[in-house]
């Protein structure tokens, strides 16, 4: 499992990064990124999926 930002979509609400740490980060500008290559390691799937579920724009995707 993997996850993705749509960098074009992302708005910089931050609830990516408040609720999977381990995940995702925010950029200079205080966008949302993926952390290293966007691998979910297990133990992590339950975040990734709040973080999709809780992105007002939708920019965050589960591969």
């Amino acid at each position: 499992m993997k996850v993705r930002i749509d960098a074009g979509r992302c708005q910089g609400h931050g609830r990516c990064y408040d609720l999977a740490p381990d995940l995702f980060g925010e950029d200079d500008e205080g966008y949302g990124q993926v952390i290293g290559d966007g691998s979910v390691p297990p133990g992590e799937e339950r975040p990734a999926r709040l973080a999709v579920s809780n992105c007002p724009e939708r920019a965050i995707e589960i591969l």
